[in-house]
């Protein structure tokens, strides 16, 4: 019996035969068998662009789509009839495969990205000598025919399928430098208004065939929305981001001292009255993450201003829309993103700050004011600050709860990042001899694993073990999670960071269907 062959899935590149590389012409020209995909009722664009490499006598296999972008009968739907017609593919090259036939797979671009061919693949890789040869991808052809750089030095290139929602596309097109948008087609006009959204819709260009005979390209803004065939994308050079230049607001902001900018500008005289540019930063709350806990006001807030800075997380929570430019950093940045916002203000920039939840309740307000008063040592002008507020997390909690902070209660947060632990057992010690109900923000993270255990002997000196314990995982979110438990058995090793807790105090009660609540009242 003979051995096996090889399947082989060979990248043939974006159209033109030239662009095919020498491994892969090597492979086709001394293949026994050739296989290639071919649209609904459409010739093949793999073999018509390796034609001139297929051997005479090799045996060749159409394997033709049931479905493309058409409805389908078939009872598991389109991915249903998908993963038939891929399974019915790979039942044909087997038996060659198993004749001992050395099997090519043509795949447009290269096989990885978008291909088709991998699902083939998926299924051989462990079953056969396999192989995967690279081939020029679509989107490095458009970007050779428009001649524009797509990424330079430390730029972030982001690849977007077309067929994401129109607002997350238009978010991620607005965080990134460079782009490519793929999966046109009948997606063209959602993909167009969010170029438009994220501001990049000048500079961005449209490519289609890119590098066959019929290749065409124009800027996004020309392109007519019935012309847009399925073998085209989008290519957003990044020297198309807006960029905000710290070093020209750091020399503004040091001009504005001396315009005097630090003046609170009066209130508006009504309607007619033309907007103050003055120097403002706003700090919004953006609630525990449901758009319906957004406040009108800061949703109202959020329409007018041009740049939302904030831990990445929540600055992409911000609806994209034209003229707003994102700035997203890290955790444990706070005051230097304060800082960086307090310089788009003094430059007279319309400047968001965003925290989750409420951002005074240990988000970004706290940070805000920090850097405020830095400025005010180093002699910088002033920026007058306005905190919005937000729904916090342990309100969330609590209203999925019952009323468990219905009466006195404290807050307080287990990160020893910013205080010592020392000062945070003290502060336990107080709460739990004053019998209030407790919140606990930031109970563990991957490098503080031991806090919550330690928070659970300090209260169990002060509280009896059946004291009610209100654990609440991201609330407000599709992850969410609520639980009651009692002190004794809370369990530290199910807590983490997006967990907040609530210890009751001692009047604290579980009503017969669950709920918690504290009386308002003490005897």
């Amino acid at each position: 019996m003979s051995a096996p062959g090889t399947f082989t899935v060979v990248g043939i590149g974006p159209g033109d035969p030239e662009l095919i590389t020498l491994k892969a012409a090597r492979l086709i020209g001394t293949a026994d068998v050739v296989a290639y995909h071919a649209g609904v009722r459409k010739q093949s664009h793999a073999r018509r662009i390796a034609a001139g490499l297929i051997p005479a006598g090799a045996i060749e296999e159409e394997l033709r789509y049931p479905v493309t972008t058409g409805t389908t009968d078939h009872p598991g739907g389109y991915v249903g009839a998908l993963a038939d017609f891929y399974e019915a593919c790979a039942v044909r090259l087997a038996v060659h495969l198993d004749a001992g036939r050395d099997v090519v797979l043509l795949a447009e671009g290269d096989p990885l990205f978008y291909g088709s061919s991998m699902y083939l693949h998926d299924r051989f890789n462990d079953l056969y000598d396999t192989a995967v040869v690279p081939g020029v991808p679509s989107f490095a052809a458009a970007t050779a025919a428009v001649s524009a750089p797509l990424v330079r030095q430390t730029d972030v290139l982001t690849v977007l399928p077309g067929t994401l929602p129109e607002p997350e596309l238009a978010r991620r097109l607005a965080d990134t430098d460079g782009a490519i948008v793929m999966k046109l087609g009948r997606r063209f006009p959602a993909v167009r208004r969010a170029l438009a959204a994220a501001g990049r819709l000048d500079g961005s260009w449209y490519v289609e065939r890119a590098s066959q005979p019929e290749e065409r390209w124009l800027p996004v803004a020309d392109v007519d929305p019935e012309s847009v065939p399925y073998f085209s994308l989008i290519v957003v050079p990044g020297d198309s981001a807006p960029r905000a230049d710290t070093g020209r607001l750091r020399a503004s902001a040091e001009s504005s001292a001396r315009a005097e900018l630090s003046e609170v500008p009066e209130p508006s005289d009504g309607p007619g009255t033309a907007p103050d540019r003055r120097a403002e930063l706003l700090v919004i709350g953006l609630g525990p993450g449901p758009d319906g806990w957004l406040t009108p006001e800061a949703s109202a807030a959020l329409a007018e201003v041009e740049h939302v800075v904030g831990y990445a997380p929540y600055v992409a929570r911000v609806p994209q829309r034209a003229g707003l430019q994102r700035h997203a950093s890290g955790n444990t940045v706070e005051v230097d993103r304060a800082r960086f916002a307090l310089d788009l203000a003094r430059a007279g920039e319309r400047v968001a700050v965003v925290s989750g939840g409420d951002a005074g309740v240990f988000g970004m307000a706290a940070a805000v004011f920090e850097a405020v008063e830095d400025d005010q040592r180093a002699g910088r002008a002033a920026v007058p600050v306005r905190v919005l507020p937000g729904v916090s997390a342990v309100q969330a909690v609590a209203a999925r709860a019952g009323a468990p902070i219905g009466a006195d209660f404290a807050v307080v947060s287990l990160s020893d990042r910013l205080k010592p632990w020392e000062v945070v057992e003290r502060r336990l010690r107080a709460i739990a001899e004053a019998d209030l109900v407790l919140a606990v923000y930031n109970p563990a993270s991957r490098s503080r694993t031991t806090q919550v255990a330690r928070l659970r002997e300090v209260l169990l000196d002060h509280r009896k073990p059946e004291t009610v314990v209100v654990v609440g995982r991201d609330v407000g979110r599709a992850e969410e999670s609520l639980s009651v438990t009692t002190l004794a058995e809370l369990d530290p090793d199910r807590i983490d960071m997006k967990c907040l807790l609530i210890v009751g105090a001692s009047s604290t009660r579980v009503t017969s269907a669950g709920q918690v609540w504290t009386p308002r009242y003490v005897r």
